[in-house]
């Protein structure tokens, strides 16, 4: 059968494929944000405002400061986290924190090495997936006071997977030695207020 002047097949194939399967549905995620280089809560607040742009409904912790889990000699950290939803793909939303970081100015260094902005995916709906380039939920988020802590203040009642455990619950058995202080922002971290 004898092709249109200018149609291309995949093209065609490609929006048939949408067509029926619609579109992406919304998928509750949180995200742990932190930052010990610069101005901690500018970085923090650049990057919720990013984020803004592409998860709905964003909720946004206050910010916590946390002495750093490593040997390498460091400030501490400001870690905030936020729960939102998105259509995103998990490794569109992965690739969507690294340019964040990017952006802010982190280069590579030492593992657990001070940075100017880290952002973790912590939770990606009931999704557990484990690749070299990601692992959801984030393997050490049942571990971390500092993840906990600011998620428990805005999503309590979100469940872990796999054995859909919620954060409050993690949060209120965590064995972690490390001490958080809460605080409050200086000035809002969402654009509109």
């Amino acid at each position: 059968m004898p092709r249109k002047k200018g149609t291309n097949p995949t093209t065609r194939a490609k929006t048939d494929q949408t067509e029926r399967s619609g579109p992406r549905p919304q998928v509750t995620v949180a995200l742990g944000l932190g930052s010990n280089v610069g101005s901690l809560e500018d970085n923090l607040i650049s990057a919720i405002r990013e984020l803004e742009r592409s998860l709905e409904s964003l909720a946004v912790a206050p910010p916590y400061r946390s002495q750093p889990v490593s040997n390498t000699a460091q400030d501490p950290y400001l870690n905030t986290a936020v729960t939102g939803s998105t259509r995103l793909a998990a490794d569109e939303l992965l690739s969507l924190t690294k340019a964040l970081e990017r952006d802010a100015g982190r280069r590579r260094g030492p593992r657990f090495g001070p940075r100017p902005l880290d952002i973790d995916l912590l939770v990606y709906g009931d999704q557990v997936l484990h690749t070299p380039e990601l692992c959801i939920p984030h393997p050490r988020l049942r571990e971390r006071r500092f993840y906990l802590a600011p998620l428990a203040d805005i999503a309590p009642r979100l469940p872990v997977p796999p054995d859909a455990a919620t954060v409050g619950e993690l949060l209120e058995s965590l064995d972690d030695p490390h001490q958080i202080e809460r605080g409050s922002w200086s000035r809002p971290p969402l654009a509109d207020g």
